[in-house]
Order: C-alpha cells, then sequence, then structure tokens
C-alpha cells in the first residue's frame, strides 16, 4: 500500500512540474509575442532589409581599329513575384505562363510549373527563382511579352536580375593578352593589370531576403554602380590572327614545347602582334602563359645576343666589318673549354662581318676575349648602358627582371666572359631582345614597348599613352650603320636565309641555344629570330621563338624564321604606304582580266599592284576590310562589302580561306560542298540575323 502511495505521489509531481514547465512556455511566448513583440518585429526587419552591392558594369578592351577584344554583355536571371498579380489575371493566365516556361527551359512539364508558381502564391513568397538559366537580351525580351510578365515588374510581378558575363568575340585569339580576373582579384593579362580602369565603381542598393534569393528595393536611397573605362590596345586583330596560326603550325610540324611571336611598330613601340602557345597535348597548343614577356620565357637567349656583343665591340674599338677574323676549324679554348662552331669544319679565316652573319661563336668569343678579356667589367657595363640589366616598364604586370651576370659574382668564372658573348650565362626575355634590336632599327632611339594606347569613358579619352623613350642614343652613328650592315647580311648571304624576300629587304639575327637540365646543358635548343623590315626603311620589328624543337630542324633559321617572313609579308603586304613602285613580274593582258571577285581589300590591291592591272577603292570604300570587285574598261573597282556584327556576311565570289574565317568569326557553322575555287552560293541570305547555332552550306566551284 505505502508503494502504491510513493508512485502515485511521484506521478503528480511530475505532473505538476511538467504543468508548471508548460505553463512557463506559454508565459514567454505571450511575452514574446505581445510586449516584446514590436522589438523583435524590428529586428527581424533589420536582419531581412540589408545593403548588397550592385556592380558596376565591366569596361570593354578595344583592338586598334576599335574591334572588340573584350566585353561585358548583360544576361539575367528571371524570378518571379506570385503575390503581385491581381487574382483573376492571374487565374486566367497562369496556364498560359506555365506552358511557355516549360516550352522554353523543357525542364519541367506546365504542371510542374503551375504547381510551383500556385503553391509559392498560397504561402505569400513575394520571390521565385523560376530557373537557374540565364537568359540573353533578346529572350528577356521575347519573354516581357508573355501573359503576366507583359504588365510589368510593379503589376505583374516578373523580376529579371542582370548578371554581366565576359565575352570575346573572336574566341580565343590574344587570350593570355587579354587575360583574365577571378573573385579574388587574381588574374593575368590585361584584364588584371587594368583591372582599376576597367572595373568601374560598384554602387549600392536595399535587398530583402527572401527564400529562394534576395529582392531589390527601390526605395530611393541607392547608389548606382559607375561603369568602367575602356581601353584601347595597340593590337592589329589581323596580324595576331597570322602570328598565332603561324606559331601554331610551325609548333604541331617540329613538336615543340613552346613558342613566342612578337611584333612591334619601330618608331612607336606599339605591339601589334604578340602570340603565346604552350603544348597541353599532343598537337594542341594554348595560350597558357605569357612566354614573351614574363619569367616563363626568361631564357639563354643565344645567337640573337651576339648583336649586343657586336654592339659593345664596335663601340670600343675600331675594328671594321671587313677586317678578317680567324676561326680555324671551328674549335677553340676558352677558359680551358672547347667552344664549336655549328659548322663541321669551322669556316677558317672570315671578315668580321661573316662572323656574325655566319653566327660563328668561336669568331664572337674570340673578338669579345681580345677586347675585354683584361676588364670583363667593361663589356658588362656596355651591356648596362645598353639597358639590358632592367625591366622595361612594360604596361601588363608580370614582366621578367633579366639578368646579367657580373665579374663580382661568386659564379663568375674564366669561361663566362666568353659564353656571355655568345648568348649564354645570363638571361632575357624576348621582347628584351625585341626591343634591342628595334633601337637599331629606330637609328639608335630605344623606345618602351606599349600595348595600351588609352582608356576611355563612352568617347571622351581619359589617359593616352606613348611608348617612353628609354636611350635616345643606344650607340654611335657608325656602330649602327655597321650593325643594320651585318644584320642585312645575315638574311642575303647568312643563316637567316629562309627570310629573305623578293619584294623588301629584311635584316635580322637567328639564334639557337642549348638548353639546361639538371645543371647540364644537353641537346634540346631553344630557336628564335628577330629582326626588322624593310630594312631600308624600318617599319615593323619581330622576333620569333620556339622552344624544344623535336623533329630534324634544330636551327632558329629552319625552325623559327619561317614564322617570321609568314607574318612579315602579311604585314607587309597591308602596309601600302612601304611599297615601292614595281615593275609588274607578269605581262598583263589587256584583252582579258583575271578573275576577281571578293575579298580582303589589302590583298586585291597588292595582287592588282603586282600584275599591273588598274584598281581604284570607289568612294566610302577606302576604310573597308572587306570588299566585292566590280571590272570596268580592264580595270577593277572595288565597293564595300559590309561585315555586320550577328548578320549574315556575303561571301559569294570569295576564296574558301576567305569565307571560312568570315562565317566562322560570325559564330556560324559551315558546311561545305566543293573542295576548290571560290564561293557561288550560300544557303542563308546575306544581312540575315544569326540565330544560335545556325548552319550555313556554301557552294564551292
Amino acid at each position: 500500500m505505502n508503494i502504491k502511495k510513493s508512485i502515485l505521489t511521484r506521478v503528480r509531481v511530475a505532473f505538476l512540474l511538467i504543468a508548471l514547465f508548460a505553463f512557463a512556455i506559454i508565459v514567454k511566448v505571450g511575452r514574446i509575442q505581445f510586449a516584446d513583440g514590436n522589438k523583435w518585429k524590428a529586428i527581424e526587419r533589420e536582419r531581412r532589409f540589408v545593403y548588397q552591392p550592385v556592380y558596376a558594369t565591366r569596361g570593354n578592351i578595344f583592338s586598334d581599329n576599335e574591334s572588340i577584344l573584350a566585353t561585358s554583355l548583360p544576361f539575367y536571371r528571371v524570378a518571379f513575384d506570385p503575390s503581385i498579380a491581381d487574382k483573376k489575371i492571374f487565374d486566367e493566365k497562369i496556364d498560359s505562363l506555365a506552358m511557355l516556361l516549360s516550352r522554353f527551359y523543357q525542364d519541367k512539364s506546365a504542371e510542374e510549373y503551375k504547381r510551383k508558381i500556385k503553391n509559392a502564391r498560397l504561402k505569400d513568397r513575394r520571390y521565385v527563382r523560376l530557373n537557374n538559366r540565364q537568359i540573353n537580351y533578346q529572350e528577356k525580351k521575347m519573354m516581357a511579352k508573355w501573359p503576366i510578365f507583359r504588365i510589368g515588374k510593379n503589376k505583374g510581378g516578373v523580376i529579371f536580375e542582370k548578371v554581366d558575363k565576359r565575352f570575346r568575340p573572336f574566341g580565343m585569339l590574344a587570350q593570355r593578352t587579354i587575360g583574365f580576373i577571378n573573385e579574388d582579384k587574381n588574374g593575368a593579362g590585361l584584364e588584371y593589370s587594368y583591372n582599376n580602369q576597367l572595373a568601374g565603381k560598384d554602387g549600392e542598393a536595399l535587398f530583402e531576403r527572401m527564400a529562394g534569393g534576395s529582392k531589390q528595393v527601390y526605395d530611393g536611397t541607392e547608389v548606382k554602380p559607375l561603369p568602367g573605362y575602356d581601353v584601347k590596345t595597340t593590337i592589329d586583330i589581323n596580324l595576331q590572327d597570322v602570328a598565332e596560326n603561324a606559331l601554331e603550325k610551325a609548333l604541331v610540324a617540329h613538336d615543340a614545347e613552346y613558342g613566342c611571336v612578337v611584333l612591334m611598330e619601330v618608331k612607336t613601340g606599339e605591339i601589334k602582334a604578340i602570340a603565346n602557345l604552350g603544348r597541353i597535348a599532343e598537337d594542341v597548343y594554348m595560350e597558357n602563359y605569357n612566354y614573351a614577356v614574363a619569367s616563363q620565357g626568361l631564357t639563354d637567349p643565344g645567337s640573337t645576343f651576339k648583336l649586343a656583343s657586336m654592339m659593345a665591340l664596335l663601340e670600343d674599338s675600331d675594328i671594321q666589318l671587313n677586317d678578317s677574323v680567324e676561326t680555324g676549324n671551328g674549335k677553340q679554348k676558352f677558359g680551358g673549354v672547347t667552344m664549336s662552331d655549328s659548322k663541321e669544319g669551322g669556316y677558317g679565316t672570315i671578315t668580321v662581318e661573316d662572323v656574325f652573319a655566319k653566327s660563328s661563336n668561336v669568331g664572337i668569343a674570340k673578338l669579345i676575349e681580345q677586347q675585354f678579356g683584361s676588364q670583363p667589367q667593361k663589356y658588362v657595363e656596355y651591356l648596362q648602358k645598353f639597358g639590358l640589366n632592367s625591366t622595361l616598364g612594360f604596361q601588363m604586370a608580370g614582366e621578367a627582371k633579366p639578368y646579367i651576370k657580373k665579374p663580382s659574382d661568386r659564379s663568375w668564372s674564366r669561361t663566362t666572359l666568353s659564353r656571355m658573348s655568345i648568348g649564354y650565362e645570363l638571361k632575357i626575355s624576348p621582347l628584351q631582345t625585341l626591343t634591342l634590336y628595334n633601337a637599331v632599327a629606330n637609328n639608335g632611339v630605344k623606345v618602351q614597348p606599349i600595348i595600351v594606347k588609352e582608356t576611355r569613358k563612352a568617347d571622351k579619352t581619359i589617359e593616352r599613352y606613348q611608348a617612353k623613350v628609354l636611350n635616345e642614343k643606344i650607340c654611335s652613328d657608325e656602330t649602327l650603320k655597321m650593325l643594320r650592315q651585318m644584320m642585312e647580311s645575315v638574311v642575303d648571304h647568312g643563316t637567316g636565309k629562309h627570310v629573305k624576300s623578293p619584294d623588301y629587304k629584311v635584316a635580322g639575327k637567328t639564334g639557337t641555344s642549348r638548353k639546361i637540365k639538371n645543371g647540364q646543358y644537353i641537346k634540346t635548343y631553344s630557336t628564335s629570330f628577330v629582326g626588322y623590315f624593310p630594312a631600308d626603311n624600318p617599319k615593323y620589328s619581330c622576333i620569333v621563338l620556339i622552344d624544344s624543337p623535336q623533329r630534324a630542324a634544330q636551327y632558329g633559321g629552319d625552325v623559327a624564321a619561317p614564322v617570321f617572313r609568314e607574318l612579315a609579308d602579311k604585314a607587309y603586304a597591308r602596309d601600302l604606304a612601304s611599297h615601292k613602285p614595281m615593275h609588274a613580274r607578269i605581262t598583263p593582258d589587256t584583252k582579258s582580266l583575271p578573275t576577281v571577285k571578293a575579298g580582303s581589300q589589302d590583298e586585291l590591291i597588292m595582287i592588282c599592284n603586282r600584275l599591273g592591272i588598274s584598281n581604284h577603292p570607289v568612294a566610302g570604300a577606302l576604310e573597308d576590310e572587306w570588299v566585292k570587285a566590280d571590272s570596268q574598261n580592264r580595270s577593277y573597282n572595288f565597293k564595300p562589302n559590309k561585315v555586320l556584327t550577328n548578320r549574315v556576311p556575303d561571301v559569294t565570289g570569295m576564296t574558301i580561306r576567305d569565307a571560312l574565317y568570315l562565317l566562322g568569326n560570325q559564330g556560324l557553322k559551315i558546311r561545305k560542298l566543293g573542295n576548290s575555287g571560290r564561293v557561288q552560293s550560300q544557303s542563308l541570305p546575306a544581312g540575315s540575323p544569326i540565330q544560335k547555332g545556325s548552319i550555313i552550306t556554301i557552294t564551292v566551284s
């Protein structure tokens, strides 16, 4: 009996405690709801409404002729406030809206979209992300006409959230030069180097946090973002295309590791093309590093450095180009180590000019040892005077600092001077080498290479850039005269014969340097060619470097020089002001004209001039890149053939190469009927809008 009473007592106590606890909860809830209700509602509103940044539209990057290299295109996320629309309109139009959403996104049925929206309306949700896919501006305009959406944001509830995406109209062209910047503000290229100008200034607005996302509240306190400045570069998009294509062909043909090309205007220092390609798979190359400028391309320059050695020698002595140099059998010891020439058996006794033209290692090292062997510091001081130990102050971040060894360095040895004279035991970038050669072409004025012309806001220039003069006179006029003569000899009868052209003179130097692995030189080479053209009135300077070719060809004159020649031919053909009047190589047939239909105006003018055929651009066509040809009275008139963005170009009459180039750049997929000749017809009418994924068929015969 006592046990039963004890149990009942415990149960009653437990029940009482639970009742008291429940009562306390009710009291607390009531206090929160009524006594402290306003306080907690204020806190909730404060946390629900927050100021968030509104990101500025990033500025554009342009080529030298205003072609867009990178731009920000508007894309949109589609959200919906289902609580806003009037009940009658909502009930009448929800079926149609759900069906259109289903057809457009193709991820849910119309019934599923209808259920999703109606459930959100019943729960009084004010923000529903309809789909994570981002739509473009044309799709936004289309959606804005749909049922419920068409009555606008304030009455219909549709929310188009703008998201800017970076877009490159020319695809992978100049990819590394344009560069990128990520969310952590790290990156490369112009996007990174000019981020402060391109980024603009973000604004701020009040947003309401809701399930599924945030909705902007337009209360008049928002601060509008300021768009970024545009950046205009010096890049010529056509020469850039030639440079990348020529470099890629050479890399594949020689199974090389990487390569770079830089083309620069002699007087202005403006870089017209810069290509950097590295191997990512067999026969596949991409722009992954800036070999021309950054530390990845910092290497022993090899024989191209012999120009600096000869410049120091000519400045410090009275030696003449016709003086004799005994190179013997092509083998000689310097500091106890044998140096060899590339020619088996050597060159014997040759002139100073031929020592450079034939790239004799023994000849160069012998001359430098004779002049500077007792005072190597003087040789290094000349290199410093030429600016080879300093950076160029290039406009893009990441420029590598050159390394020129000094006699005071612990690594200086008995062989260092002779090896430095031929481009070893030092490291400079291809852009550094090119700038030195450019100075010789520019009558001794060493200018800073530039790749950005100006920054601007709309049509207003914010800042204009010009190349700084790094050295007003790199050496004497007499030295310049001899250096230019030696470089012309390299092309006329030396190691650079592969770049010789019948139309214009080229001056330059080949380079071949052995690579280092585990501290030892191995039989793998870095090949290069650097020079300028036309040699008698220099307009462009150019360097080509191809690293670690694996096929039979291993020297700069065989591997790198042909790339230089291809780019030089294109640049010269486009620069009509540099052309000399010349007689036609073929006697023109005055009774008939060759077939000329359409194509690049520069190329058509060059062909007609060479054939002695009269040709004239009609009024308004002088600045057009693409033209149609009209024959009249044994001459051709060139009429504009406009190429408009997102419109099908007229490629009838063009060669296959030109047609594929134009159509491909417009994003069209191409089906070709026929293998050779000119385009006779195209399936899509010229001037018609280009739809995503459009296929065009061209008939060639």
